[in-house]
C-alpha cells in the first residue's frame, strides 16, 4: 500500500484565514445573542430566617439572631443544623448597600471559626464595647482583605458576627442581636 498525497495543500495562509473565518462567527454569533437576550435579574432571593429561628426554638436551640432587619436589608441564607451531637446555626444578609454579613454559632473554637470565615491570617483587634442583649464586649478580627468579624464565647458555643461590611454597619447588627 502506497501512502497518497492528500487531495488538498495545506499552508499556512489557508490555516489562518480559516481561523479569522472562525473567530469572526464566533463574534457575529455573540452579538446576535446579546441583541436578543433579555435583562436578567440578579437579585438576590430572601429566605425566611424567621421560621428558622422558630424551628431552632421547637428544638430547643437558642439560636442568635437579630431582632429584626434594617430596612433594605435582605436574609440570602440560613444555615440550620440542630442535631444533638452537632448543633449549628448559621445567618447570611446582605446590607442595603449589597456588603454581606453573617452569623455562626456553634460548638467550635474562636480560632476555627475565624479562620473558616474570616480569613486564615485574620488578625486579632482589640476588644470592641457594642451593646447588645448577647454581650456588650466582642473580640475584634481583621484581614487584608476588609473582612472584619466580632466574636464571643456563649457558654459551650462560639459566636462569630463577620462579613465584608463596613465595621459601622456590622456593629449596628450586633446591637440588633438577641436569643
Amino acid at each position: 500500500m502506497s501512502e497518497q498525497p492528500s487531495r488538498y495543500t495545506r499552508s499556512f495562509s489557508g490555516m489562518t484565514g480559516a481561523l479569522i473565518v472562525t473567530v469572526v462567527f464566533v463574534l457575529a454569533f455573540v452579538t446576535w445573542r446579546g441583541l436578543f437576550r433579555g435583562d436578567t435579574d440578579d437579585t438576590p432571593a430572601a429566605v425566611d430566617w424567621q421560621a428558622s429561628v422558630r424551628l431552632a426554638e421547637d428544638a430547643g436551640y437558642r439560636a442568635v439572631h437579630p431582632r429584626e432587619l434594617p430596612a433594605g436589608w435582605i436574609a440570602t441564607s440560613v444555615d440550620p443544623l440542630f442535631a444533638r451531637d452537632d448543633p449549628r446555626w448559621g445567618l447570611g444578609v446582605l446590607t442595603d448597600d449589597g456588603s454581606f454579613i453573617g452569623i455562626r454559632q456553634q460548638d467550635a473554637s474562636v480560632a476555627e471559626l475565624v479562620e473558616e470565615y474570616v480569613d486564615e491570617k485574620a488578625d486579632a483587634g482589640e476588644d470592641a464595647t457594642v451593646t447588645s442583649e448577647i454581650t456588650d464586649t466582642w473580640q475584634t478580627w481583621s484581614d487584608a482583605g476588609g473582612d472584619h468579624g466580632f466574636s464571643t464565647e456563649l457558654g459551650d458555643e462560639t459566636l462569630l458576627v463577620y462579613g465584608s461590611a463596613p465595621v459601622a454597619d456590622i456593629e449596628a447588627y450586633l446591637g440588633l442581636l438577641t436569643r
